[in-house]
């Protein structure tokens, strides 16, 4: 059993922070240009609240590899058929700017990639079975990211 997603978002924002103190690297945002990185996780947070609403509106499945009931494409999902995923990864591009250092950057490529390969390849290919042509329509109008 694979930990959730937001375990990994975790694991990811302390290792942006353990990078920070231990081999920080260039500091490439300095002073208080650096509190712009709040903006992003308020953003993000509030597009998860939004998505998890639209989910219990329709009566599906939030957690991963769970069986979806209805195809949700209203709201961020018209952007990004992946808009909580996309929300974690703007919150730790956030937490990159707030720390300010060239060693968090690396942690935000990392966390998408294993968010891909572990959890949203294996939720295409689940939705694709389930909803068939409806859902790969989808896949060509709104992008995996962005």
């Amino acid at each position: 059993m694979r930990p959730p997603p937001p375990v990994y978002f975790l694991i990811a924002l302390l290792s942006m922070a353990g990078l920070h103190y231990l081999a920080p690297g260039y500091r490439w945002i300095a002073g208080p240009w650096r509190y712009l990185g709040f903006i992003p996780p308020a953003v993000g947070f509030a597009v998860v609240l939004y998505a998890a609403v639209l989910f219990r509106k329709y009566r599906t499945a939030i957690k991963p590899f769970k069986e979806s009931s209805t195809l949700v494409t209203a709201g961020p999902y018209r952007f990004t058929r992946n808009p909580m995923y996309l929300s974690l990864l703007i919150a730790l591009a956030g937490a990159a700017v707030v720390l300010g250092t060239a060693t968090c950057l690396l942690i935000p490529p990392l966390f998408a990639w294993l968010i891909t390969t572990r959890f949203i390849r294996v939720e295409e290919a689940m939705l694709t079975e389930r909803f068939g042509e409806p859902y790969l329509a989808y896949q060509k109008r709104v992008r995996r990211w962005v």
